[in-house]
């Protein structure tokens, strides 16, 4: 029975892992994102097959990104408590086999995107997974400016999805804006939160290379504060209405205020607050903006 037993769970622990390598909760994003911007740019009647291919086209390419970031990485991972259990650290996945399941899924996801949705979100689907395996990846490991060169991938799939069903304009752009600021305070406040398992990796932080957190709370309060007029972008370009201009103002101007609580005490419970308000932050300026699109 024993032997039964473990040998029907190591498939099922082996598919487990292959998934592991897409990091589902972080692609979780990407899914909602791309599908936001079809959303804002559809003009026309609700297409479900084109919505569906831009969707899941645009998670599939993700997955295949993170893969191949978590290979380039694994002697990283292996070093922090927070992803030292991941499949390729703990050995439980080889790099080829990350590699071959990561190919696969980014050729599947850009085929997708291409034939299902349109060439437009192929293109800016493989430039979402070159500069973020090729140039970001590399570069965090260089200075903390990577940064900025991270949040660029990080908010191209709210585009993937607007090119899926329109040509791109000046509004695509500023949801694109609205995401890439909005990183920048989130990824700060999760750098100073695990600021100890970063430092084991020798990644060269803010929260790493002045401990004081002085530099990471002025950074993450010029960020909140350049949220404030970006995140209200998108109503100046006709995306959205008033409900999500007042909202996402409003939202950005108490981010900015939980960001100089921070600031004043650079403490981990104040952090992770702010690290959580960040993580509502996104959810509710989508759902802001789909009700006026809706209404």
């Amino acid at each position: 029975m024993t032997t039964d037993a473990a040998a029907i769970s190591a498939p099922r622990s082996r598919l487990a892992d292959f998934v592991a390598l897409t990091k589902p909760r972080l692609n979780s994003l990407v899914v909602v994102t791309a599908g936001v911007g079809y959303l804002a740019a559809r003009s026309g009647p609700f297409d479900v097959l084109s919505f569906f291919h831009a969707t899941v086209g645009s998670m599939l390419v993700a997955g295949g990104a993170a893969a191949l970031n978590q290979v380039a990485e694994r002697d990283l991972d292996a070093r922090m408590r927070r992803t030292r259990d991941r499949p390729l650290p703990s050995g439980r996945l080889q790099s080829w086999e990350a590699v071959w399941a990561a190919l696969a899924l980014a050729v599947a996801g850009l085929v997708q995107l291409a034939l299902g949705a349109s060439l437009t979100a192929a293109v800016v689907a493989l430039a979402t997974l070159l500069s973020y395996v090729a140039v970001y990846t590399p570069l965090k490991q260089v200075t903390h400016w990577a940064l900025l060169v991270g949040a660029v991938p990080g908010a191209l799939p709210v585009v993937i999805g607007w090119s899926a069903v329109a040509p791109l304009s000046a509004g695509a752009w500023a949801l694109f804006a609205v995401v890439f600021v909005w990183q920048l305070p989130h990824f700060l406040a999760l750098t100073w939160l695990f600021r100890d398992d970063f430092a084991r990796a020798d990644l060269p932080l803010l929260s790493i290379s002045d401990p004081s957190g002085r530099r990471t709370a002025t950074h993450l309060l010029v960020y909140a504060v350049m949220l404030i007029p970006v995140s209200v972008t998108p109503t100046w370009y006709g995306v959205a209405g008033t409900t999500y201009a007042v909202g996402a103002a409003a939202l950005s101007v108490g981010l900015l205020g939980l960001g100089v609580w921070f600031a004043r005490r650079r403490g981990t419970e104040r952090a992770q607050l702010l690290f959580r308000a960040t993580l509502l932050y996104l959810p509710i300026v989508w759902v802001l903006l789909l009700i006026d699109r809706v209404g």
